[in-house]
């Protein structure tokens, strides 16, 4: 089977950068943080609000032994909290102003890191350490 150009020189490339075993996982296997497509749950004006989600790991069955730090950029309504408990992302509060409020998320994970007896060191084998995604809150009137 014939390999388009483009990949090769793609697989080339990376391969300067990393050792070949780093390239092919990271293309393939890749352990990096996801963060879910999420529809927050519409809300309304001078209401309670509580919506949630959790962050992961992509390939790897053992999210619970990284560290989670989320961040946030954009605008939240007035009332409404955003707050993060390990790798749970949370909104909660009673919103002031109605709208459509856009904001992105951000996070940044500590991997566990493994130990090579061979270098005598510790390494961590994450292709990225965070991500982020935007999302849209609604409130009514």
């Amino acid at each position: 089977m014939k390999r388009p150009l483009h990949v090769l020189v793609l697989v080339f490339s990376l391969s300067l950068f990393f050792s070949c075993d780093d390239v092919f996982d990271c293309l393939i296997f890749s352990k990096e943080p996801e963060l879910p497509n999420k529809a927050f749950k519409l809300g309304s004006l001078n209401s309670y609000y509580y919506d949630e989600f959790d962050a992961e790991i992509k390939n790897e069955p053992r999210d619970n032994d990284y560290g989670y730090e989320f961040d946030i950029e954009g605008t939240l309504p007035i009332g409404i909290e955003a707050y993060s408990d390990f790798r749970t992302f949370y909104l909660e509060g009673i919103p002031e102003e109605a709208g459509e409020f856009t904001f992105t998320v951000y996070v940044y994970v500590d991997p566990p890191l493994n130990y090579n007896p061979d270098t005598d060191s510790y390494e961590e084998d994450m292709c990225l350490t965070w991500t982020s995604k935007a999302y849209t809150l609604f409130i009514n009137p």
